[in-house]
């Protein structure tokens, strides 16, 4: 059964599909000379006027270099969030694999259990892979992407036994 997408996910593929023209416009910005971008009163009052031809052209071109090399950190590191923020659902986000500790006492893989981890994400068992006398308080797992297809694999930290896990939350 797939789940439906959530109003969050709707909003992140929403901005992720406007972002080109947000960057369209911030380009377009970008090469508008800086007595264009303000007011004349602004631009005396900066002292701008004083510039000549050749001191304002040399201004427009390290303002124009400067916001371009921005954009491209803030566009970086919104991907990289995005990304990370949305590891394990569907086949949206980084594959990296996800490191945490669960956040209640582990007992064992059980097939539709919940665990819990420490940076929020909750995830559900899926198959019948079992661990069975395990009791252990916060242990540390690691989900991993699974090589060809979107499934993902928990692993608890001392045990050779893994569980097919999907991203609940």
């Amino acid at each position: 059964m797939m789940r439906p997408l959530s109003f969050r996910t709707l909003a992140l593929f929403g901005c992720l599909a406007l972002s080109p023209l947000a960057l369209a416009q911030q380009q377009a910005t970008s090469d508008q000379p800086i007595q264009q971008q303000m007011s004349a009163v602004e631009f005396r009052a900066a002292g701008l006027d004083k510039l000549d031809a050749e001191e304002l052209a040399s201004l427009n071109r390290w303002l124009g270099r400067k916001i371009e090399a921005e954009t491209a950190l803030a566009a970086a590191a919104a991907k990289k969030k995005v990304e990370d923020e949305n590891r394990g659902f569907l086949s949206f986000g980084s594959e990296e694999p996800v490191v945490g500790t669960v956040t209640s006492e582990f007992r064992g893989f059980g097939k539709g259990r919940r665990y819990t981890l420490d940076n929020g994400q909750v995830w559900e068992q899926v198959d019948s892979a079992s661990l069975v006398g395990v009791r252990n308080r916060n242990p540390q797992v690691t989900i991993r992407p699974s090589v060809v297809g979107t499934a993902w694999y928990m692993s608890v930290e001392g045990y050779n036994t893994r569980a097919k896990v999907k991203r609940v939350e």
